[in-house]
Parts: C-alpha cells; sequence; structure tokens
C-alpha cells in the first residue's frame, strides 16, 4: 500500500465531545521564550493550511496542582543525569518486568534543544528490533504530519512513556510507567521544550494525570503538571492508521501546536 499520505480528505468539521468548561488563561511572559528556528523540510507541504478558512484558537487549561507520581522507592534519582549517563541508566534498567522480554530499550532520539518534544505510548515490535522510536508505517506517518505543518522530524525530540515494549504490544501497565517515569521526566527537564505534542489516549493520560477521554482534552493547550511547560494532545499515528477518517481532527490539532508556536515566537 506504500506509504500513508498526510493529506485531510474532508473538509467537514465533524462535532466532539463536549469540550472542557475550565476556564482559560492569559500566558504570561515568565512562560514565553525565544524559539530556536525552525528548519523546513526539503518538500514544503504548506499549501495544505491553505485549504482551511479558520487557524485554530487554542484554550489554555492549567491542571490544578495535582499530586505528584509515586516513584518505586528502588528507581534512581534521575535529577542530576546528563543526557550520556540517562541513556545508561535506561539502558541497565531492570525496575518492571518488562526487561525481561526486551529485545533494548528504546530511549528517545532527536534534537536535544528542540522547541517541540513529542511523547507516545510504548515501543512496538519494529521500535523493539531498532531501539528507536515511531518507525515502521506509524513513524512514516508522523513524519508526514510533522512535515504538513512544516517541522523537521530533525528538529524535534521524540520519546515514549515506556523505554521498552509490553509484549505482544499490550496497554502500558500503571506500574510501568510509573517506573519509567523518572526518566522521561529528565528528558523533558534536559530539553525544555516550548511545547509538548502528546500521541495517544495513555501517553495523555500518564502525563496529564487524568482519566479524561481523549476526545475531550484536544482541542486545548494543557499545562503538564508540577511545570508551565504547555502540553497539545491529539491521536496516535497507529490509531490514524486504523481509522484514517479522525485524520481531519488530528489536522485541526497540528494547526493548533503550529499557531501555538508561532504565537510563543510573536511574543518573544
Amino acid at each position: 500500500m506504500g506509504i500513508p499520505l498526510w493529506i485531510p480528505k474532508d473538509l467537514a468539521i465533524d462535532s466532539e465531545t463536549a469540550p472542557s468548561t475550565e476556564a482559560p488563561v492569559t500566558l504570561t511572559s515568565e512562560t514565553l521564550a525565544v524559539l530556536p528556528p525552525i528548519s523546513k523540510p526539503a518538500s514544503s507541504t504548506r499549501a495544505i493550511s491553505e485549504l482551511f478558512a479558520e487557524p485554530a484558537k487554542p484554550k489554555i487549561i492549567p491542571q490544578a496542582n495535582p499530586a505528584k507520581p509515586v516513584i518505586a522507592s528502588h528507581a534512581p534519582d534521575c535529577s542530576q543525569l546528563n543526557w550520556l549517563d540517562l541513556e545508561a541508566a535506561v539502558a541497565a534498567c531492570k525496575l518492571c518486568e518488562l526487561h525481561k522480554t526486551r529485545t533494548q530499550t528504546v530511549f528517545g532520539t532527536g534534537h536535544q534543544q528542540a522547541h517541540c518534544m513529542i511523547i507516545g505510548e510504548a515501543p512496538g515490535a519494529e521500535e523493539d528490533r531498532q531501539g528507536l522510536p515511531f518507525v515502521g508505517k506509524s513513524g512514516k506517518l508522523l513524519t508526514n504530519m510533522l512535515a504538513a505543518i512544516d517541522i523537521a522530524r530533525e528538529d524535534i525530540y521524540i520519546a515514549n512513556i515506556l523505554k521498552c515494549r509490553p509484549p505482544n504490544n499490550r496497554d502500558p501497565k500503571p506500574e510501568e510507567a510509573t517506573s519509567c517515569r523518572g526518566y522521561l521526566e529528565r528528558q523533558i527537564a534536559l530539553i525544555q521544550p516550548m511545547l509538548i505534542l502528546v500521541v495517544g489516549r495513555i501517553a495523555a493520560h500518564n502525563l496529564l494525570q487524568t482519566t479524561t477521554p481523549l476526545g475531550r482534552l484536544r482541542g486545548s493547550v494543557h499545562t503538564l503538571p508540577n511545570s508551565t511547560v504547555p502540553v497539545i494532545v491529539t491521536y496516535h499515528p497507529a490509531y490514524l492508521l486504523r481509522q484514517p477518517t479522525e485524520k481531519r481532527r488530528a489536522w485541526q490539532d497540528l494547526q493548533l501546536a503550529r499557531d501555538f508556536l508561532a504565537s510563543l515566537s510573536a511574543k518573544a
């Protein structure tokens, strides 16, 4: 069938679950910083955005002082680790049962000073073989999605909430995500992204510490708990491959991310 194309075919906007009623807040200058330049891919698809009459309008939804996740008592303290030491700690990790079935850990990849960070759920079979996140068909679709908003994949950083593949690609268990969370939090702290784009229900629930359905989380700008980093939620590329009609909603989320990053640049 070839590489899936990222071209929204249906311009109609379907009704979605009722949006959050939380009051929006105004970004302050303290939360904004100068963004590094965004490199454009060789083949720009900016013309796609011209098909849409209205730009996405974000709602800013702060998180109300959520409790910090409980990390396993035997989890290492990652707060002072540099990139090399953090990757070595992940490679040697045996905090949960997943280390028994993995081929290798999938640490993450990309620009270590990226303006935008993408966080997914867990490695799949191909990721487990290659040691890299988002490869195969879902990875190709993700690359096309980013190209649609003029972001090159090498300009972002990509990681998952789990560093090891769950057997048979099952959903991550809460205790597995808890064991890995210290690693992910350190990656976020080292990168200091201007925006996190979370793909997939499980990743969104884990990162935002919520059980709100993904359909109600998307379309708004959230705040990472215990942080000031903005978070936008969208569908996982693997889900979009199974449900291609949802690409039009994912396109709205991409527009939201693009426009939000542009607003940060304008106010810097």
